[in-house]
């Protein structure tokens, strides 16, 4: 079900993105529209991971520089049967993490400072199974090409501000009204996508780690102290705050249109839900 609605959420964040093209400069408007979107896509696949790392100023690390936190991504790797990311450390206290990448062989999972002295082993390999699962479900490729597309409209919006549309588009007032709903629009459905795709990696993360329960407490825990630790380098680029497992932003919580998360609450309500039917136990060590 949530693989159908991710579609359909991008089929209309592409059907937005032609329809702005052609009200701007019709049939050739739609066409230079969807080869400026293309050369965009292209670049991010090749480049997105390379880029947000680089942002974080994420460090790589080995058995040697993070033995405990290596070791569990390795040992959940090998449970999900997929290769090992590389492995990146970000120094910051606010207790975070996310995936990157283009597919599993060319994948990176970050968690920062704060996340790993905060949590216990267990709710580590709860988080950290979690964005494994998004590179499994290929979430990075996603969300990177939603990104790309909502800039990319936000782009044509703009050029319809400054430069006008033909006639279809209605003139000055036309062209006005595009540059403030079509990005918002693209807004709104890059939200949904990415509220979609933390239920579906929650899910994904219990099965490999084997206690929904891990991700439910970290979940629990880091969501509260994230909105005591400001992270000032994702609110300074705040178009990279739905690759995190928790908004990195201050001010957020609902689960509304505006989110780029769910509500902590009702990702830790599913969690439960699901050990519940699963028959978990409450409290398996990590191992």
């Amino acid at each position: 079900m949530n693989t159908l609605k991710t579609f359909m959420l991008l089929a209309a964040m592409t059907a937005l993105f032609m329809g702005l093209g052609y009200l701007i400069g019709g049939a050739g408007g739609a066409m230079i529209a969807f080869i400026v979107a293309a050369g965009m896509n292209f670049f991010a696949y090749w480049n997105s991971d390379k880029i947000v790392l680089r942002m974080y100023n994420a460090k790589r690390v080995d058995e040697t520089t993070a033995p405990n936190y290596v070791g569990i991504v390795r040992q959940l790797a090998s449970r999900a049967n997929m290769p090992v990311p590389a492995i990146y450390i970000i120094d910051n206290p606010q207790p975070n993490a996310f995936a990157t990448g283009r597919n599993e062989d060319n994948a990176a999972v970050a968690a920062t400072t704060g996340l790993i002295r905060m949590l216990s082993p267990e709710e580590l390999a709860g988080v950290m199974a979690h964005e494994l699962a998004h590179i499994k479900n290929r979430d990075t490729l996603t969300m990177t090409v939603t990104a790309t597309i909502a800039g990319a409209i936000s782009m044509l919006a703009n050029f319809a501000l400054f430069f006008g549309g033909n006639r279809n588009a209605g003139g000055f007032a036309g062209a006005l009204a595009l540059a403030i709903l079509a990005p918002m629009a693209a807004g709104l459905v890059q939200m949904a996508i990415s509220r979609t795709r933390e239920y579906s990696a929650d899910r994904g993360g219990a099965e490999i780690c084997g206690n929904p329960l891990w991700l439910a407490s970290a979940l629990e825990r880091i969501d509260e102290a994230a909105r005591r630790a400001p992270n000032e380098a994702a609110e300074a680029n705040p178009a990279t705050a739905h690759m995190f497992i928790i908004n990195p932003l201050n001010g957020r919580g609902r689960d509304n249109l505006f989110s780029t998360h769910p509500a902590t609450a009702n990702r830790i309500a599913e969690l439960k839900k699901f050990a519940e039917a699963a028959g978990t136990a409450p409290r398996a060590p990590w191992r």
